[in-house]
């Protein structure tokens, strides 16, 4: 059994995929990064200075009352909110992981195919007829 799971871990293929786990944790601090303090700023100045993160849809008030100026200042009156803002940012973040990823794998797949011999083009002749 130990013999098995010694082939099964040292096999190209679960080596890759612990590989790539790795990488893609790391990844993620640089996407957050990216996105937080490179992408959400300008973002947020063309919607009047908004902050993605604190947009939200007040459901009921707390005490004190409000109008709120922050999601922060809402949950600290116990009010009920419904936080897009949040959604929007994870969806930020998965467009631009998704796009990495997209161009990463476009450019591997574009490397490899330079690495391998181009196929033989053979022309086949049409049978005589007799």
């Amino acid at each position: 059994m130990f013999k098995e799971f010694k082939e099964f871990a040292t096999r190209g293929n679960a080596m890759d995929l612990a590989v790539g786990l790795i990488l893609g944790t790391a990844f993620t601090g640089i996407v957050n990064t990216l996105v937080n303090g490179i992408l959400m700023p300008p973002l947020g100045l063309l919607l009047g200075g908004a902050d993605f993160k604190d947009l939200f849809l007040l459901l009921q008030s707390g005490d004190p009352a409000g109008p709120y100026v922050s999601l922060e200042a809402a949950q600290a009156a116990g009010a009920v909110t419904l936080n897009y803002g949040e959604f929007v940012n994870a969806l930020i973040h998965f467009l631009i992981v998704a796009a990495a990823l997209f161009f990463l794998v476009r450019g591997l797949n574009r490397m490899r195919a330079l690495g391998q011999p181009a196929a033989a083009k053979t022309k086949s002749k049409p049978a005589k007829k007799k």
